[in-house]
């Protein structure tokens, strides 16, 4: 199902028709949130701490594993960073920007952007190549994550900073608006986690363009579709700052690797 959605632009206030807009489907996508230049500069930011982290063989930063995988040349590459904003000033100086601090009232009282929890500032870099370790991910819920980390299950929205234009064939992400309210019971069985990535007949497309800013609540169903291309035309990057609330757990070099996330196949 293509992409048949409002868009919004986003200031310092959110505004009462974007609130609610939110709250009855779960999603909502913001136009032109960072420029062209902006992106190309993110994107230049990662690729200077890709390189460091091969040459120094990085495996897990605060104790979340980093994903690795092949370019389309054959290439070593970082496929998932998790908290690129602690390795590059380009990376935490977005997070200074006063809009996504009015995203913060979506998640309830008390939310705060997760920078230093879960996974801090993620960045996904996805292609369709050959020997690609990221082309796709199954079915999910991001509020199973609370149950392994073992504490009760608390908002968390994920904000996404599109760094690639995508049109359908592209893949992407894909969610079941209005599955944020489901039951407990909905949200563990509805699917089988990660394994499958079936089209449903509920789902919609999230096709947003370079610059663009989406947020979605993580208790939605949602999953990434492999894109139909191949190679140059398939890369999509994306960072995803996590919105969170409850106790405050900061994670640090010394932190263990979450059970599920030694699976690191399943993890966004």
């Amino acid at each position: 199902m293509a992409s048949s959605y409002p868009t919004f632009t986003l200031s310092e206030k959110l505004s009462k028709e974007q609130i609610e807009f939110f709250n009855i489907h779960g999603f909502i996508h913001f136009k032109n949130f960072i420029t062209k230049p902006t992106v190309g500069a993110i994107i230049q930011a990662s690729e200077e701490v890709q390189k460091d982290w091969i040459n120094a063989d990085v495996r897990k930063i605060n104790g979340v594993p980093i994903k690795y995988g092949k370019d389309i040349n054959g290439e070593k590459i970082v496929q998932r960073f998790a908290f690129i904003n602690q390795h590059h000033k380009t990376l935490s100086g977005l997070l200074m920007d006063p809009r996504l601090s009015a995203l913060l009232p979506l998640a309830g009282d008390e939310s705060r952007l997760g920078i230093e929890e879960k996974d801090g500032m993620v960045f996904n870099h996805y292609v369709n190549g050959p020997e690609s370790g990221f082309t796709k991910m199954g079915w999910h819920t991001d509020g199973l994550r609370d149950i392994f980390y073992g504490g009760k299950l608390n908002p968390m929205l994920n904000v996404g900073v599109h760094l690639s234009t995508q049109t359908e064939a592209n893949g992407g992400l894909k969610i079941i608006p209005g599955t944020h309210k489901q039951s407990i019971y909905q949200m563990l069985f509805r699917k089988r986690y990660f394994i499958d990535n079936r089209a449903d007949k509920n789902e919609i497309s999230i096709l947003p363009e370079a610059g663009d800013l989406t947020v979605h609540d993580g208790r939605l169903w949602h999953r990434v579709a492999q894109s139909s291309l191949r190679g140059e035309e398939s890369r999509r990057r994306v960072i995803y700052i996590p919105i969170i609330a409850g106790k405050y757990a900061p994670k640090n070099e010394n932190s263990p690797t979450v059970f599920y996330q030694r699976f690191a196949g399943i993890v966004k």
